[in-house]
């Protein structure tokens, strides 16, 4: 539990520490510092409400009744593997080009009072810190996997942070393709376990019919290390439901080969975009 959700911390972390460190550079860039201090306290609002969701959702659901708390963890538990499947395929997409694309929205909003300019920084840390949140909610399913998984996404969220600052001062240098490539591949296994973990969930609220598919418990029981290990990233589980196993292969037969597909495309544009420049050049310098 605490790997899984550290490397969700991590990789929305440094999302939303990429797209806050272009701003930040743009605003100095164009002699705007005077928005900086907005900026900030934009992003310390959005940071705080995060963490009041967050409580919400852990505590809240103890005031109802037990298929009430299942039907909402388990809707909660697919919206989230829905928002993070969406942010894993828009960063497939536009990982390589997203600093040009966020300085021209830049450009067309930095003019005035700069509240657009502001905006674009704290939207991103709003999506992020949704998502993250909805998340790391969806893996805890008891106190002590709570402070875990807490632990392990705000890990994630520090060298998230210290990665941003670094590459934003040019300490470091991140190859951001092939990290939230690789990155993205792991989370799509661990939303497929939160997704088999969701249905259960609604399954165990009386939604759909419950037949057990196989049962492992005697063979990788989830109390053991390598079990543990599997139920804390994947959130495995010895004995699902045919439906689960069902939710389970279908969402990786489907997303992932449309998430390599999606990579390898985003690839190969900017492959082009890298190439028409220089033959740009060269017809100039025949001519």
């Amino acid at each position: 539990m605490f790997v899984s959700n550290f490397l969700i911390g991590l990789r929305e972390g440094l999302e939303a520490a990429l797209i806050v460190s272009i701003v930040i550079a743009f605003l100095v860039k164009a002699d705007r510092r005077d928005l900086l201090p907005k900026l900030w306290l934009g992003i310390g609002v959005v940071i705080v409400a995060a963490f009041g969701l967050g409580a919400i959702l852990t505590f809240g659901p103890y005031t109802l009744s037990f298929q009430a708390q299942e039907i909402v963890g388990g809707t909660l538990s697919i919206v989230a593997v829905g928002l993070v499947t969406w942010m894993i395929f828009w960063m497939a997409r536009t990982s390589r080009s997203i600093k040009r694309d966020i300085e021209s929205r830049l450009e067309a909003v930095i003019t005035g009072n700069g509240w657009g300019a502001i905006l674009i920084a704290i939207v991103a840390v709003a999506r992020e810190g949704l998502e993250t949140t909805l998340f790391v909610w969806s893996t805890i399913h008891s106190e002590t996997g709570a402070t875990i998984a807490a632990v392990g996404a705000l890990s994630g969220i520090a060298v998230a942070a210290v990665l941003g600052w670094s590459a934003y001062r040019g300490i470091v240098r991140i190859n951001l393709s092939r990290f939230f490539f690789w990155t993205g591949l792991l989370l799509i296994l661990v939303a497929a376990g939160v997704l088999a973990y969701g249905v259960g969930d609604l399954q165990e609220a009386g939604m759909f019919p419950t037949p057990v598919a196989y049962d492992l418990g005697a063979l990788l029981p989830s109390t053991g290390v390598i079990g543990s290990l599997l139920f804390g990233m994947f959130n495995y589980t010895p004995n699902p439901s045919l439906l689960q196993v069902i939710a389970w292969w279908v969402y990786l037969v489907v997303t992932i080969p449309l998430y390599v597909a999606a990579s390898r495309a985003s690839s190969t544009v900017h492959n082009n975009q890298q190439q028409q420049p220089a033959a740009r050049t060269a017809a100039r310098n025949i001519t």
